[in-house]
Parts: C-alpha cells; sequence; structure tokens
C-alpha cells in the first residue's frame, strides 16, 4: 500500500462525518419546506403516522446516499488527480 492511499483512509472517514452532517442539514431543509410547523418525525412517537415516519425514513435515505456517493466520488477523483493512482 502507497502513503498517499495510506492518508486516504482518514480522509474517507473524515469525508463521512461532514457528509452526515451535510445530509442532515439538506434532510431537514426539505422537511421544513414540506412541513414547515413540525419537526421530522420520531420513529418512536407513536402520535405520529407509520406512513409519515416511513416517507421521512426514505427521504433521509435518499439524502445520505446521494451525499456519501457524490463525496466518495469527488475524493476519488481527487485522489486519483494528485496521485495518478486509483482508490479501488
Amino acid at each position: 500500500m502507497s502513503a498517499a492511499k495510506s492518508i486516504s483512509k482518514p480522509l474517507s472517514i473524515a469525508s463521512s462525518v461532514v457528509g452526515g452532517l451535510i445530509a442532515g442539514k439538506i434532510f431537514t431543509e426539505i422537511w421544513q419546506r414540506f412541513n414547515p410547523e413540525d419537526e421530522e418525525p420520531d420513529p418512536k412517537d407513536l402520535s405520529r403516522s407509520l406512513q409519515e415516519v416511513f416517507i421521512a425514513a426514505a427521504l433521509q435515505g435518499l439524502i445520505v446516499g446521494v451525499v456519501r456517493a457524490a463525496l466518495a466520488r469527488g475524493q476519488a477523483k481527487g485522489f486519483a488527480a494528485l496521485t495518478n493512482e486509483d482508490l479501488s
């Protein structure tokens, strides 16, 4: 394993943390636009409908997946451009 690849692992972890924060913020903004008077539903809150909880979970999962994929792709392209090595 090259030195560059060993450095990429901590950067990947940091990128995942930042991606989670970004995805959370995006989800909150989208949820507030569609439902401005309510916070996103907590799955343990039985006063919220099952449909609402599942829609929120699906939307959140979609956003997290897209943000993580975008960051991973950007990181891989940047790594390849800087080192002329592939991360895979």
